[in-house]
């Protein structure tokens, strides 16, 4: 025994037969992932556990983080990885800096600050604005939709 298939929903059914063009808010689709805002963010990192949950944060985060070592210098740039270990000594992140040295690895235990100082390149509606867009483009008709990128300001 089966249960009933997605595309015998009466909401697909009447959709797809009377050929109105499908209603994306009216789709199933997976929730997302929720977001923090956290651009222009400084946290405190009294302890390891908060700098734990900061780096996780940065890992996330889709625009550039500064780090502020111990010795005083300062990297800026996009992390990609990160690699947690049983003590900060063993615990490390990737780095792409923003002046274009070479990729850095940087030890939890060398990390004195954090800033979220880039902007958030995917932050805002701009998958729905897309979504939107795409609808209305394919209900007008026109053809060569695809997807292109909006400039970032």
């Amino acid at each position: 025994m089966t249960g009933p298939r997605h595309a015998d929903r009466p909401s697909h059914i009447a959709s797809h037969r009377d050929g109105s063009p499908l209603n994306p808010d009216m789709l199933e689709v997976a929730p997302g992932t929720a977001h923090d805002a956290v651009q222009g963010w400084v946290p405190e990192l009294a302890s390891e556990e908060e700098l734990r949950i900061a780096l996780e944060k940065a890992f996330d985060y889709r625009g550039d983080i500064t780090i502020t070592l111990r010795d005083g210098s300062k990297v800026e740039g996009y992390m990609f990885d990160r690699v947690t270990g049983p003590d900060l000594a063993s615990s490390f992140v990737r780095m792409i800096p923003s002046d274009s040295t070479p990729r850095r690895k940087i030890a939890y235990a060398d990390i004195a600050a954090l800033a979220f100082s880039g902007r958030d390149t995917a932050a805002g509606k701009s998958w729905e604005a897309w979504i939107k867009k795409y609808w209305e483009t394919k209900a007008s008709g026109e053809k060569g939709f695809g997807l292109q990128p909006e400039a970032l300001d």
